[in-house]
């Protein structure tokens, strides 16, 4: 039989590339068990290579049992792998869990295909353009090199103290969030802080209010958790609380600016929310994944800061206001919840990266983070007043909008009927990325609408971006 060795990887030597296509061969049968495998010395010969390199591969084959030597007889392949091989060319389908079965079919729902980058798109993401990579490389590599020892250990699962500190000084600063460092937990990013809330507090089964339309991480990970959903319609005001359901045992909720429509839920809302939660001894989960951003009036204070009776879980996130991939979120949680969440948190991944915590609680204590958001809520604003200005330009008597008075998104309604994902398609042919909301309703959605961002768009790009959406209303 000739045996070719295999020439990946490259850069492995000789004798370890020569075992692996060994070990293939053996594991695929062409080797099948009790043959006997060809002479070290012919094997040398037929390949034109060392002996001295086969008899290197044969050891680690014997070492690991996959061949056995008979002395005067020569290298066999080991019996017990005759087990490794079928008649059947199918391998068997493993059986999945409910909560393996859900997670599936969210992964089937929410998975986003990639697309050639369009030269104006819309989409929603985090600004980076402005962020000071070479100020924070700095700061990562002071901390990376005066890190004693004990702190490259695992760490705290409810994360770092100086950040817990710093997150704890700016959201009562800029958020009025009423919490103190015990109160915070880190983990990597708001949808481990919705799942951990979810795992905590949610039974299978257990009815839990839901705007709709909805953020469909929160959606998603409350489905797989086999949470009965109860879907609450969002208005200009967002949700009404009136029509919460009595049985739920939780709402979900982004006050601040209601993802995706960007409505602002009013005052008297958020009272009667929480006056809903206290007489139905509910929990009011906040995600307050862009409170950061607000160009009308005065910032908002949080949801979390009307709370009397510790009822509020608050969310938040880095992922847009530093880079996304950065993977640090936090929430804050009443007393009484905090060793539940603690404990799994460490039950999932014991604590988040402790070098990008310390790193980040030095960026925000230094004051690096507060000017970072300041350039951005400036470059923002000025790219939220040129995309007002281009639809009240090309499309002011055709469309609907909402959500600009916040965040980094707006909500275009077309007026009339639209056909939502043909719409999309010849956008994408003009070179504009828009994207619909149907996505994000828990059933049928009402009518079409089109979520816009803005923050990595110079002003020239929407406006020509905005101009050629408006040949195809």
């Amino acid at each position: 039989m000739q045996f070719v060795i295999p020439l990946w990887p490259p850069e492995e030597p000789l004798h370890k590339r020569l075992y692996l296509g060994l070990r293939a061969a053996i594991l695929s049968g062409a080797f099948p068990p009790a043959s006997r495998l060809p002479s070290t010395r012919a094997l040398a010969e037929q390949q034109g290579i060392s002996r001295t390199i086969v008899v290197l591969a044969y050891e680690q084959l014997l070492a690991e049992g996959f061949v056995m030597g008979r002395p005067g007889s020569g290298t066999y392949v080991s019996r017990g792998l005759s087990r490794m091989h079928t008649d059947s060319k199918r391998a068997t389908p493993l059986r999945l869990a409910r909560f393996g079965t859900r997670a599936a079919a969210a992964g089937a729902r929410v998975r986003i295909r990639g697309q050639a980058a369009l030269p104006f798109d819309f989409a929603y993401a985090s600004e980076v353009a402005t962020f000071p990579f070479a100020l924070w490389n700095r700061t990562l590599l002071r901390c990376a090199r005066r890190a004693p020892v004990s702190e490259l250990d695992y760490g705290l699962a409810s994360g770092n103290g100086a950040l817990r500190v710093a997150i704890s000084l700016h959201l009562r600063r800029s958020r009025a969030v009423d919490c103190d460092p015990n109160r915070i937990i880190i983990v990597n990013g708001s949808q481990q802080a919705l799942d951990l809330i979810t795992r905590v507090l949610i039974e299978r089964g257990d009815a839990v209010a839901i705007e709709n339309p909805a953020y469909q991480g929160t959606a998603e990970v409350l489905r797989a958790a086999g949470a009965r959903l109860c879907p609450v319609p969002v208005d200009r005001h967002g949700i009404d609380p009136a029509r919460l359901p009595a049985s739920a045992r939780a709402v979900f909720v982004t006050p601040s600016h209601q993802f995706p429509t960007g409505a602002t839920l009013a005052l008297d809302r958020r009272v009667a929310l929480l006056d809903w939660a206290r007489r139905r001894n509910a929990v009011v989960i906040e995600d307050d994944y862009d409170g950061e951003f607000r160009y009308e009036g005065q910032p908002l204070e949080s949801l979390q800061g009307l709370d009397q009776d510790s009822r509020v879980v608050y969310v938040g996130t880095f992922s847009r206001t530093v880079f996304s991939s950065l993977r640090i979120g936090y929430l804050v949680a009443p007393t009484s919840l905090v060793p539940a969440l603690t404990a799994a948190k460490w039950l999932c991944d014991r604590h988040t990266s402790s070098l990008e915590q310390q790193t980040l609680a030095e960026f925000m204590a230094g004051g690096a983070y507060g000017r970072h958001l300041r350039r951005v809520r400036r470059r923002n604003s000025a790219r939220r007043r040129a995309l007002l200005q281009a639809i009240e330009r090309y499309l002011s008597t055709r469309v609907e909008l909402t959500g600009d008075a916040a965040g980094a998104h707006v909500v275009l309604w077309p007026r009339g009927k639209i056909n939502e994902r043909n719409l999309i398609e010849r956008a994408r042919s003009l070179g504009v990325g828009i994207y619909g909301l149907s996505p994000y309703y828990i059933g049928r959605a009402p009518r079409a609408g089109f979520m816009l961002g803005y923050s990595r768009l110079t002003e020239q790009q929407i406006e020509q971006g905005i101009l050629r959406l408006s040949r195809l209303l």
